[in-house]
């Protein structure tokens, strides 16, 4: 799996009433043959995810392609990966308030 298709699978993998009532929007910027910039919009139970950067973001999410994917795949502690600067997180309270919802 690719980050991308890791990133535009979350509408089908995220229950949308565990969003209900929530409004955040992240930037994915990821580094490496596998990334790219994406943008994931949270907001009326329902995650909408696209290619390239869109809006004013609550938090921005950068990291290698490699990193990132071992995060998700649960190779790479999340925690380690933040402390140790492989994945760098710009509202970290936003981002675990989504984290377990979304998959991370």
């Amino acid at each position: 799996m690719t980050v991308k298709e890791f990133l535009h699978g979350l509408p089908r993998r995220v229950v949308p009433e565990a969003l209900e009532g929530k409004d955040s929007l992240f930037h994915f910027l990821i580094s490496g043959d596998e990334g790219g910039e994406f943008t994931v919009r949270i907001r009326d139970g329902e995650v909408r995810v696209s290619d390239g950067l869109e809006g004013t973001p609550k938090c921005t999410v950068r990291a290698k392609d490699k990193h990132f994917m071992k995060v998700v795949n649960g190779e790479m502690n999340a925690t380690m990966a933040v402390m140790t600067g492989k994945v760098k997180i710009s509202n970290l309270s936003e981002m675990m308030e989504y984290a377990k919802l979304l998959g991370f």
